[in-house]
């Protein structure tokens, strides 16, 4: 990632992670390529200052919302706050990089002093001639691209290497040509070959797109067969390529770049042409600027010894204090502080809540007094009979809704092991069959399947003594519900406590379950059956 934070501001340059951002405030775009915009997508969500044309691009390719991009002309001076309160200000400058569509340098004037941000560009005399370079303005810091900032490496310029290229395809009359790229740039270049040669380009639907943003001659087109020269990505150039595409029509391609490739067929031909300065262009750009301090953009990559072309260092500049308070402010929190939060805003879910004993004494009798009148205010058995004889499944929704519904004040108090629980049972009259079954339980709204849990307090029962805790629903007072109890639903409810959980299988129906329940006890039946005889 070629991205800068520049020091004692809130600037960051080609720099997109806002884990790392800390204060910065003001972000800026110099270029589309891909090594400056890691980071950088369509969830960006603060201002970012750019070109027009990379404005276009942000929108069109990174699907950045528009309302975060702030495109500035090329050429102009533009102020912007430094702070909340708009006191204290900077001006920044725009400048053509000479580089790719929409690549700028960036010329920043505040209290910091001077600084220019080149980016990638290629050097040319007429920079020095631009507005707010020509004034003569002290330079204190310059942040350089130094891509090929190595004495060893002499590159032609630009036009020299056009002219290798024209000659390259002379020679080679009856073959394609194709020229690998990347996704952004030298799109100059293929105009001037096509004028050259009086041919169409092929490019592909979005590179045309770019070059008609652009205003370039309509020399463009997407039919394969229209012209010789095709415009290709840079990837596709390879061994296995170029036997294809020789096949059909001799072809021959050009790599129009200043990096050292590997080449895999007599086919491939690399000419040094170079969207960046080279080391006696940058010494030329160095020697007429005189920064104070230059500060190499790549980090991997070596920077010349501009010693003797740089005006005498001024001291660090104080932040105002506006600034400071703006910058210390707005600074983006820590990962684990936006983590930490928003697990504190997230809703607790309640558990099981826990009295003492002594509270639970103390309310035993004033609880024992609510308990007689929830008695004397229940249903009848004979009224239940009655009712469950014209629509038992009704009785049976106005049943537990009016033994669940009640309000918690009105709850029985909680047993020694500190749980609600509840007692499920089968009402008066009913048969094994229309008991309530899970999928029942599930249409009735009486919450999730009920799991067995022991009870120390509840109804007295033989063998293992055990009763069925709903979490999702207020208790019922015991009285109310042992009232439907019979002698026959009392040993269907026994059935179903001493039956292991395990024993029973998913999806099942009323009916399936209460065979399940017989199967269960059948053998225990027969031994006593055979005993008795």
């Amino acid at each position: 990632m070629n991205g800068v934070l520049i020091p004692h501001t809130p600037i960051a340059v080609d720099f997109w992670s806002l884990r790392r951002a800390g204060a910065a405030r003001l972000f800026f775009l110099t270029h589309m390529h891909s090594d400056h915009t890691v980071g950088l997508s369509s969830t960006w969500a603060r201002p970012l200052y750019c070109s027009p044309v990379s404005a276009h691009l942000l929108r069109r390719h990174l699907q950045v919302s528009k309302q975060w991009i702030r495109a500035l002309e090329v050429g102009e001076s533009h102020v912007l706050p430094l702070d909340e309160a708009g006191r204290e200000t900077m001006t920044v400058t725009l400048i053509d990089a000479n580089h790719c569509p929409g690549s700028v340098m960036f010329l920043f004037e505040g209290y910091f002093g001077t600084i220019l941000y080149t980016g990638d560009f290629r050097y040319t005399p007429s920079m020095l001639k631009e507005p707010a370079l020509a004034v003569g303005k002290q330079i204190h810091t310059l942040y350089l691209d130094n891509t090929n900032c190595n004495p060893a490496l002499v590159l032609p310029s630009r036009q020299e290497a056009a002219q290798q290229i024209i000659q390259l395809i002379r020679r080679h009359p009856q073959h394609n040509i194709k020229i690998g790229l990347y996704s952004l740039g030298k799109e100059a270049l293929l105009e001037q070959l096509a004028l050259e040669f009086q041919t169409w380009v092929v490019l592909s639907p979005q590179r045309l797109e770019l070059v008609q943003l652009l205003g370039l001659a309509d020399v463009f087109t997407v039919e394969e067969k229209a012209g010789r020269i095709h415009a290709v990505e840079h990837m596709e150039i390879c061994r296995s390529a170029m036997l294809r595409w020789n096949q059909t029509q001799p072809t021959i391609a050009i790599l129009p770049t200043s990096r050292s490739i590997h080449r895999s067929h007599p086919g491939i031909h690399i000419v040094p042409y170079s969207d960046h300065s080279s080391y006696s262009e940058l010494c030329a750009f160095v020697a007429a600027l005189k920064p104070c301090r230059v500060v190499p953009i790549v980090s991997r990559q070596p920077c010349g010894n501009f010693q003797g072309s740089l005006s005498p260092l001024l001291p660090t500049p104080l932040i105002p204090d506006s600034v400071r308070q703006y910058m210390s402010s707005s600074a983006e929190k820590p990962a684990f502080l936006w983590l930490l939060e928003k697990r504190l805003k997230r809703p607790r879910i309640q558990g099981v809540v826990f009295e003492s004993p002594q509270e639970d004494d103390d309310k035993s009798q004033a609880d024992r007094d609510s308990k007689t009148k929830k008695e004397s205010l229940s249903p009848s058995p004979r009224d239940c009979q009655k009712q469950s004889s014209f629509h038992p499944l009704r009785v049976r929704k106005q049943l537990f809704s009016d033994l669940c519904g009640r309000k918690g004040d009105e709850d029985i108090p909680f047993c020694e092991s500190q749980k609600t629980v509840t007692v499920l049972t089968a009402p008066r009259g009913s048969s094994d069959e229309d008991f309530l079954c899970p999928e029942t339980t599930e249409e009735l709204g009486l919450g999730s399947p009920l799991i067995p849990k022991g009870d120390n307090k509840g109804p007295t029962v033989p063998g293992n003594q055990s009763a069925w805790m709903d979490h999702d629903f207020p208790p019922f007072p015991r009285g109310s519900a042992a009232a439907f109890l019979t002698a026959e639903s009392r040993d269907l409810a026994l059935k179903y406590l001493l039956t292991p959980v395990n024993f029973f299988h998913s999806g099942f129906s009323s009916r399936r379950f209460d065979q399940q329940v017989e199967k269960y006890h059948k053998p225990t039946l027969k031994y006593r059956q055979e005993t008795a005889e």
